[in-house]
């Protein structure tokens, strides 16, 4: 099986991602409802949840897990890593592959052309530079990942972040529609729209839910990269070159639904996340 887990409900992002990527894979889901958010906890506490949440799907069977919150991601990778032998993934890196491999808009190339001084960057590095957007939680946007590992590929890409801490439990609670996320998410996105970029990161698979609103309120213009998809593409890719690893996978298309809190509002939003009548067990 394929083991995902999340704080709360956005890894079904990615759990709906890889679904219809990989169909006949089995997947086990843990959200971690009862301590969510992770956002907003110290790393040591993250790194402690990441351990037991991956402890409890590699118990259940799976053979491969994925880290689906960028929280986790960011602050306890290397620490799962280090501590079970299974093929671990986490959701940054594939986002940020996706987000610069984008083609550049001219009006990131105009904003670049005023803002830089030719002292600074000369004519073709300014056309190659990338003007990119990260939203995520604070823990995720304090931890610096996403700017770190962009540059580490593209060091002249201008990254431009900011922690949107209300929009997780926003998400987790069903208001995905009212006034108050709409004005939330305007006011979150104004300085990353000031900035003119072209590329946009949801930086948390809980913004997902949410991308419609976010891509009205930044704009049509704006590229939007969220982690899911990007994900789900890596481990295909990673399956297809290691095929005695896929042929210890169970493939009869089942989907094992756990959760350490249970809500009718979690489960109504679970539904319109994955598109069915999703049957969770607590623990």
């Amino acid at each position: 099986m394929i083991g995902i887990f999340d704080s709360g409900i956005g890894g079904l992002t990615v759990v709906r991602a890889i679904k219809k990527r990989l169909p006949r894979h089995d997947i086990i889901y843990l959200g971690d409802t009862a301590r969510t958010p992770y956002g907003n906890k110290t790393p040591e506490t993250v790194v402690k949840y990441a351990l037991e949440n991956t402890d409890f799907l590699i118990k259940k069977g799976a053979k491969i897990i994925v880290m689906a919150c960028n929280t986790a991601s960011s602050v306890a990778f290397d620490a799962v890593k280090k501590n079970f032998d299974a093929p671990i993934f986490e959701v940054i890196s594939p986002a940020v592959a996706s987000a610069l491999s984008r083609p550049q808009s001219k009006n990131a190339k105009k904003t670049a052309q005023k803002k830089t001084s030719p002292k600074e960057t000369s004519p073709k590095e300014t056309n190659k530079a990338h003007f990119i957007g990260v939203i995520g939680t604070q823990a995720t946007i304090k931890s610096g990942v996403y700017e770190r590992k962009i540059k580490e590929i593209q060091p002249d890409a201008h990254v431009f972040s900011n922690a949107c801490p209300l929009l997780v439990p926003l998400v987790e609670e069903g208001w995905l529609n009212r006034p108050e996320t709409r004005m939330i998410v305007k006011k979150y996105l104004h300085p990353l729209k000031t900035r003119q970029i072209n590329t946009l990161i949801l930086g948390c698979t809980h913004y997902p839910v949410l991308k419609d609103l976010i891509q009205k309120k930044i704009g049509h213009r704006v590229v939007i990269v969220d982690s899911p998809g990007s994900s789900a593409a890596a481990i295909a890719d990673y399956l297809d070159a290691r095929p005695d690893l896929d042929s210890e996978l169970e493939k009869n298309g089942d989907l094992r639904l756990y959760a350490s809190d249970l809500t009718p509002q979690f489960e109504k939003t679970a539904k319109i996340i994955l598109k069915q009548n999703p049957l969770f067990q607590r623990v």
